[in-house]
């Protein structure tokens, strides 16, 4: 069967359908205490400023609702409430400025004013609003909760928007992605499903089918696949069938590898959508590849990207992880972010390749 012919929404409701039950999230994924006080202090000193802010090594400096969201997360999964508060200060008084309960996406430090895009991110949105309502319910904390419910409601509300066949589907931002706004949108990102988050969602806000809308992301992964390696696009065009996104290039890139670490985060461990993400397991490093000419554009070497394919062939056929990337030493916010995430599910899964 091919299925590029398949329409969006029938490939979603045939995911629905044969992955019930590995469609639901591993309960000890999101455990307080599953990041090791001796990684988180290591990761905080290094990317964690007295504001409360998390710094973007890589990338200038900056700081974006990414990271204050993926901060959150880790804080909350080192059950270190006095930091989670300290990032969370900084990311309801410099980034909550927008008038629809979203966060604005990129702060600068060099910069006056220091927010220098006031658009939103949705991966953002839904990694600090997730964050929110983990530590509000394990630390009975109402206020949290409370900003969880707003944000949530806010996310429901703007970047989660019907589409043409019926189904729906996640805009990575509220300006620039709509079909009134681009001659091949919608454009999406299939990065920016947290599916982790969505079924958290789906318990607590009954406005949006968050079920619908994580089936609707696996639907994209397994159909936005491209090139020998059928590896998805960072950047797809929903208008017919999904393609690259004109502007962007067709890359597999840096937003595009976190999706089986999200798909395995929340229990979903279908081989077929999993497979084509393990092939660099064991290997040298991840690499980063051309969609239209297969070429590899760059092979990331360091531990934060290597142990995701080798976690996609634990999860698929139980291959231990090499002992290097069990332990952590950071290097830059984005990988060393990404294995904690990996990590903390492999310290909390029965049998986990260790």
């Amino acid at each position: 069967m091919n299925l590029r012919l398949l329409t969006a929404s029938a490939l979603a409701m045939m995911i629905g359908l044969a992955m019930p039950a590995q469609a639901q999230p591993q309960t000890t994924a999101a455990a307080a205490g599953s990041v090791s006080g001796e990684d988180w202090a290591a990761y905080k000193a290094k990317f964690l400023d007295s504001s409360g802010r998390i710094i973007d090594t890589a990338n200038g400096g900056i700081s974006h609702s990414e990271g204050q969201g993926y901060g959150l997360i880790l804080a909350y999964l080192a059950n270190s409430a006095a930091d989670f508060d300290q990032i969370w200060t900084f990311t309801k008084t410099e980034l909550l400025l927008r008038d629809d309960g979203l966060a604005v996406w990129r702060w600068d430090p060099t910069k006056t004013p220091h927010v220098t895009d006031a658009n939103d991110a949705s991966d953002g949105d839904i990694l600090i609003a997730y964050a929110l309502s983990l530590a509000g319910e394990a630390w009975q904390r109402p206020d949290l909760t409370s900003a969880a419910q707003s944000m949530i409601a806010a996310i429901g509300k703007h970047v989660v928007v019907p589409t043409d066949n019926g189904g729906i589907t996640l805009l990575p931002g509220v300006t620039g992605f709509k079909s009134t706004e681009r001659e091949d949108g919608p454009v999406v990102n299939p990065s920016y499903w947290v599916f982790e988050a969505m079924t958290r969602f789906a318990s607590r806000d009954k406005a949006v089918d968050w079920k619908a809308l994580s089936r609707s992301g696996q639907a994209l992964v397994q159909t936005a696949r491209f090139g020998e390696r059928q590896l998805p696009a960072e950047w797809v065009s929903i208008k017919q069938n999904p393609v690259p996104a004109e502007g962007f290039t067709a890359e597999f890139g840096y937003n595009a590898i976190r999706i089986p670490l999200y798909m395995i985060r929340a229990g979903i461990t279908d081989r077929n959508l999993l497979r084509p993400f393990m092939a660099d397991a064991g290997g040298p490093g991840l690499s980063l590849v051309n969609l239209n000419s297969g070429a590899v554009t760059a092979t990331l070497t360091d531990p934060g990207y290597r142990i995701i394919p080798s976690l996609v062939a634990c999860v698929l056929d139980k291959k231990p992880l090499p002992q290097d990337l069990l332990q952590f030493t950071p290097t830059d916010y984005y990988p060393a972010t990404l294995q904690l995430l990996a990590l903390s599910y492999l310290r909390n899964i029965p049998g986990g390749c260790t």
